[in-house]
């Protein structure tokens, strides 16, 4: 049975509303220097009112393999240090020019010894960013890409042309690190379509987030914050 408009139109809110409400304050705090201090704290508070009214009400995340998840996460954290600690090629025009922009934290100075914002700032990032990227990307989209009656379409259905969209967009999204991005995109894709599980993918990405989190922290590697 077709969902009817309305309640299609609330199922692509759950879905799409908290990233849309994401990019766009981003967006706004880039083009008006807002302070990240307080600017920060403010776009997780509205994300997760989105998450709240939009998301909540009509999804439900499952695990199906969440052991196997955190290993999936910690892979793709390894991924993404990998080339700069081995290769230092992070630099080149390939990776840092006009269009991708520099590996080069907007984080300013002093609150890199704020232990209060960086606690706050990685809860952010493992906790609120997997879901809302989750949920557009390989939930919304991935499916989208396929059919415009996206909900026809079962969690974890492979089709070439949309595998591989989510996955060049989702690497367009990290700028400079647009290769690991994409060797990212490619393996979270790749394990919704064998767990067809969204919750899996929320945990996979939760754990990179988080890994690479403390290694900012800890290494001072502050450029992998853009």
């Amino acid at each position: 049975m077709t969902p009817e408009p309305e309640t299609r139109s609330r199922a692509t809110a759950a879905y799409t509303a908290p990233f849309l409400v994401f990019v766009a304050l981003l967006a706004l705090e880039r083009a008006l220097g807002l302070n990240p201090l307080w600017a920060y704290p403010l776009r997780l508070a509205a994300v997760l009112a989105a998450l709240a009214v939009f998301s909540r009400p009509l999804l439900k995340l499952r695990f199906a393999l969440p052991a196997a998840s955190v290993v999936v996460g910690l892979l793709v954290f390894a991924i993404w240090v990998t080339p700069d600690i081995l290769f230092h090629y992070r630099h080149y025009w390939l990776f840092e020019n006009s269009f991708t922009h520099v590996a080069k934290s907007s984080l300013p100075d002093g609150l890199r010894r704020s232990f209060g914002f960086l606690a706050v700032r990685i809860a952010g990032s493992a906790l609120v960013v997997p879901v809302v990227e989750e949920l557009f990307w390989r939930g919304w989209l991935m499916r989208w890409a396929m059919e415009r009656d996206w909900q026809k379409v079962p969690l974890g259905t492979y089709r070439a042309g949309s595998f591989w969209l989510v996955a060049l967009m989702f690497a367009s999204e990290h700028g400079p690190y647009w290769e690991v991005g994409l060797a990212a995109g490619v393996i979270y894709n790749g394990w919704l379509v064998r767990t067809k599980s969204l919750g899996d993918c929320v945990l996979a990405h939760a754990v990179t987030n988080l890994a690479l989190g403390i290694y900012v922290v800890a290494a001072g590697q502050w450029q992998y914050w853009l």
